[in-house]
């Protein structure tokens, strides 16, 4: 049996559902360009994969605030 044989409606893949409120393990950070950092988690309760992309915080010439860590 093909796709085209089930009718217009796909078959899901992944039964889980897409919010959790779990808590989140950092298993791997990854430096990039221009200062980013590449933050791969994983959700302690479903067991998902969470990817976050992280810029560095720049600061303006007239900012006081702290400066990115570096």
């Amino acid at each position: 049996m093909s796709i085209t044989e089930i009718g217009s409606v796909r078959p899901r893949i992944y039964a889980r559902a897409v919010e959790c409120d779990g808590d989140l393990m950092v298993l791997r950070v990854i430096g990039g360009r221009a200062g980013c950092e590449y933050w791969t988690m994983r959700c302690t309760d479903c067991g998902g994969i969470h990817l976050d992309v992280l810029e560095p915080n720049i600061a303006a010439e007239d900012d006081e605030g702290p400066l990115p860590a570096g």
